[in-house]
């Protein structure tokens, strides 16, 4: 194995922690991960990383070590996709994160149009709601719904995901009609545990823009948008979620919308998020317009 390949093995053992999940991802032993290291830090002349029966991490020195080759074996990568984007399809690997609920409802679709319109590039999607870690995850394009944050990372807004509150008739006439934010304390409402914030609602009335936040209580959480749903189409109580998740019950009636002259705030959108490199591969900025354009003629 040549130096370079040393490397790529090195930061794989850096970024799993662990001899054999690299040796799982590469493909190869974990003895032949060890002999790799091995020689590695023999000719380097310096200890990488302490090993023990249950972990490995890496040394000071193997921390230095392993942020200057990752940006450099990320530059040899970009520079290799440019030559080969200048006179070749489109080819590799594309790892993606989607919202489990958003992707197998909305994305499932233009993601298997896209592996079928480009046969070259290989596709390795991850359905999770989860805050994935893009740059030491190794996630080429993550899509999320939320408000635009501050962050290194680069963001590109596919459509807006307004929210809306609705819940099923016989909830409302059980627990009756809120008609005043302060209202949904004497209501459940299904909570998001996937988000920070689910135990209150930030809003801003449409009349006079005044905003406000106001505690919820919760009698069902969960952190999946389907069980969030079907929880309020049983009547378990409120539910505040994207309109495209919700829209056809509404328009069969089965979920009613209420508070309808507040709206969420800040708005919420849906992002795709990738890292800043200087140079995005092809296989990827196709991507993301493939969704752009089925997101935009879909999702309404």
């Amino acid at each position: 194995m040549d130096y370079l390949s040393r490397l790529h093995v090195f930061i794989e053992v850096a970024r799993f922690e662990s001899f054999a999940g690299a040796g799982r991802e590469l493909g190869i032993s974990t003895s032949a991960v060890s002999k790799h290291i091995q020689n590695l830090e023999h000719s380097l002349k310096v200890k990488l990383f302490h090993r023990t029966t249950r972990r490995v991490s890496l040394t000071e020195e193997g921390a230095l070590f392993y942020e200057r080759t990752r940006h450099a074996l990320d530059d040899i990568e970009e520079a290799k996709e440019q030559l080969h984007d200048m006179k070749a399809k489109p080819y590799g690997t594309i790892k993606v994160s989607v919202p489990a609920s958003f992707g197998t409802t909305h994305l499932k679709t233009p993601l298997a149009s896209f592996a079928a319109q480009y046969p070259e590039v290989v596709l390795d999607v991850s359905f999770d709601d989860r805050m994935v870690n893009v740059a030491e995850e190794g996630f080429d394009l993550v899509i999320r719904i939320g408000a635009l944050k501050d962050s290194s990372l680069i963001a590109r807004k596919l459509i807006d995901a307004p929210i809306v509150l609705c819940a099923s008739p016989d909830y409302l006439a059980r627990c009756g009609t809120p008609h005043m934010p302060d209202d949904l304390s004497k209501h459940s409402v299904v909570a998001y545990t996937r988000h920070k914030g689910a135990h209150e609602w930030h809003y801003r009335c449409l009349d006079d823009g005044g905003d406000g936040v106001v505690a919820l209580s919760s009698r069902l959480k969960a952190d999946s948008a389907a069980m969030m749903l079907e929880a309020g189409l049983q009547g378990l109580g409120l539910v505040i979620m994207p309109t495209f998740f919700v829209q056809n019950d509404i328009a069969s009636g089965r979920l009613v919308t209420v508070l309808d002259a507040y709206e969420t705030w800040p708005p919420r959108s849906v992002y795709a998020v990738f890292p800043p490199n200087r140079y995005l591969s092809t296989r990827v900025r196709l991507l993301i317009e493939h969704l752009d354009a089925y997101c935009q003629s879909i999702i309404q």
